[in-house]
């Protein structure tokens, strides 16, 4: 590599990727181990799966591992059906876990850590409620103040913190609090709550505790037991940096390091997991799967493919502010792989029988290619007769000049097979078309045609004879607005009502009749689509995942 391009690749790292490389020449640490812990409270997001390709892609690259911890520290809103969940959302990803632990798993070295600085006289049992202990912090301008518990004695605090874990008492009576700098500048570090008296069931270690870690006590510790090197959050923990540091110094245990990057938010949804449970519980969507949620399980759902979402986290890369994506780079990626990796098939969503007045063959083979980008896909059979459909809005009856699709007199050609020509619409009583007769060319068959005619529109169709009806479902985006949580009002008055269109009665060819969940298609002229989990062999369910163009950016929304 010359000196240049060395130049030119060390332009190209992000800053996480310049502080690894600088620790690993500098002999700081040998290997790097990064982790990814979620709260398992709900689904995983977009949001989620950038920090995911974040943690285990800068393990990859620099021959280290990533340690998927659950922070399990809440166990009021904890469920195991999330853990599954987080779970399946990674691997599907693409990525695989050196170790998997839980919060949970630390909570005897937490509690003994705890004792540890009580002991050191860094902690103590504070009584006051929460609205006492606020106004004793004081405001970032005034500097807060200690109580009187605060004085309490080192054998007094271990009885009193021994009795809140044995369930003496109420939840809220009594906290365990860092005794740090009530002055400082930065209010995190004003005496903050390390352990919280909590009467609940906990979804691993059942009824065992009374008390649970607050996020400050148990992040930094679990990521010091882990030898855990490189800690990555987003940007709004970088207050909590410092009480990490503090707690990791006076434990004298290893010292982590927290560093921190700007959250990407995604235009035309929401990200936070209170706003997306709401949804969920109040039936603006069918679940955490819906495929208009930006949840994991939703995307993946509507037919995304993990490499273009592991595509979509590169594009926006890693910075240090905060943004809007716009949810078109998202849509654009899911075109960018699907395009080469969808299998072509012709479906008509609003049927219009043609009916070939000159074609006395019987039914008739044809081939048709699989996907033009990859030469490999081959090609399937495709049936031809008398009797087809094609989309009711391909024929016009008084058309314009530069009109290529079908009319009265006019001539196109159905894909893969030949060039037909309108001759005669057939009406009922009310003026409504029912049926176009028209006439092929014979000579004019793709691959073999020797007709002459040039024609400038290609139509979808399907064979009256083995076509099959489909459900479609059309999703669209879930918001009108870029940002509805910064919109006035509540956000779900935001919410698109077209957000979901269901088309009953399309006809497929019967290529599609073989589709198993997740495969993914690119109907013609239509858009992406995949197969939904709740088809069933009597009744096919398609969802869209993205159209063939940004119909958005077109329509000027």
């Amino acid at each position: 590599m010359t000196e240049a391009s060395k130049t030119e690749e060390k332009k190209s790292l992000n800053f996480l990727e310049e502080i690894v490389e600088t620790d690993l020449a500098s002999g700081k640490y040998k290997s790097i181990v990064t982790r990814f812990p979620p709260e398992p409270n709900g689904y995983l997001h977009i949001g989620h799966a950038s920090s995911i390709c974040l943690n285990f892609g800068l393990a990859q690259k620099y021959g280290g591992y990533t340690n998927l911890r659950f922070d399990d520290t809440n166990p009021v809103t904890e469920e195991t059906e999330y853990v599954d969940s987080i779970r399946e959302d990674i691997k599907w990803l693409g990525f695989e876990w050196a170790n998997e632990f839980y919060a949970s798993d630390y909570f005897d070295q937490l509690y003994e850590y705890a004792v540890r600085l009580i002991q050191k006289g860094l902690a103590y049992v504070d009584d006051s409620t929460s609205e006492e202990i606020a106004a004793q912090k004081g405001t970032p301008t005034q500097p807060g103040r200690r109580n009187q518990y605060a004085e309490r004695s080192v054998e007094e605090n271990l009885r009193l913190f021994e009795e809140m874990r044995d369930g003496k008492y109420q939840d809220g009576e009594k906290v365990l609090r860092a005794k740090i700098d009530m002055t400082s500048p930065n209010m995190i570090m004003r005496d903050p709550i390390l352990y919280r008296i909590k009467h609940a069931h906990h979804h691993r270690t059942g009824s065992k505790w009374n008390i649970y870690p607050m996020y400050d006590f148990a992040h930094g510790q679990s990521d010091s037991i882990e030898h855990v090197t490189h800690s990555i959050c987003t940007m709004e923990f970088v207050p909590h940096r410092e009480v990490y540091d503090w707690l990791i110094e006076k434990l004298e245990i290893f010292p982590s390091r927290q560093y921190e990057f700007a959250r990407r938010n995604l235009s035309h949804t929401v990200m936070s997991k209170r706003k997306l449970l709401q949804l969920v519980n109040e039936k603006y969507v069918s679940g955490w799967d819906d495929p208009r949620m930006p949840t994991i399980s939703g995307l993946r759902r509507r037919g995304y493919t993990p490499e273009s979402i592991r595509d979509f986290a590169e594009r926006i890369g890693v910075g240090k502010r905060e943004n809007v994506v716009e949810l078109g780079l998202l849509e654009f990626c899911a075109r960018e792989h699907l395009n080469k990796i969808a299998l072509r098939r012709m479906v008509v969503f609003n049927p219009l029988k043609v009916v070939i007045t000159n074609y006395e063959g019987v039914e008739e083979i044809l081939h048709s290619e699989n996907n033009p980008e990859d030469p490999g896909a081959g090609t399937r059979e495709m049936t031809f007769s008398r009797e087809l459909y094609i989309e009711r809005e391909d024929f016009m009856e008084e058309a314009p000049k530069k009109y290529f699709r079908l009319a009265p007199g006019k001539q196109v050609r159905l894909k893969s097979a030949y060039i037909i020509r309108c001759d005669e619409v057939i009406k009922d009583d009310e003026g409504n078309i029912l049926q176009l007769n028209c006439s092929y060319f014979p000579n004019s068959k793709s691959g073999e045609d020797s007709s002459g005619i040039h024609v400038k529109g290609t139509l979808h169709w399907v064979n009256a004879k083995d076509c099959f009806p489909v459900q479609i479902n059309e999703y669209d985006r879930l918001f009108t607005v870029e940002d509805p949580s910064g919109e006035e009002g509540d956000f779900t008055g935001y919410i698109n009502k077209e957000s979901l269109k269901i088309i009953e009665g399309a006809l497929a060819e019967p290529a599609l009749k073989n589709a198993v969940v997740h495969d993914r298609f690119q109907f013609l002229r239509k858009g992406y689509f995949t197969l939904d989990p709740d088809s069933t062999p009597a009744h096919f369910i398609f969802n869209r995942t993205v159209t063939l163009k940004d119909s958005w950016a077109k329509a000027g929304k």
